[in-house]
């Protein structure tokens, strides 16, 4: 009985032990790649001009929601 017991606890340990490891996990990195129109420009430089562009877009608007005083 004691061998039985015995085992039955060795088995029930060694079932834990392995249900318990992790999974390993891929990681998918997704690469996105930008053409270039100018290759003399820098990535700050290309940045700068969106920025540019969004501040003026909203100046625009800001001007046009006050109005014109002329």
């Amino acid at each position: 009985m004691k061998k039985v017991i015995g085992i039955f606890v060795l088995g029930l340990l060694a079932f834990n032990t392995y249900s318990c490891r992790e999974t390993e996990e891929k990681e998918t990195v997704i690469v996105k790649e930008e053409q270039v129109k100018d290759e003399r420009e820098g990535i700050l430089e290309r940045t700068a001009k969106k920025v540019d562009n969004e501040v003026n877009k909203e100046i625009d608007e800001e001007i046009d929601r006050i109005g014109d005083d002329n």
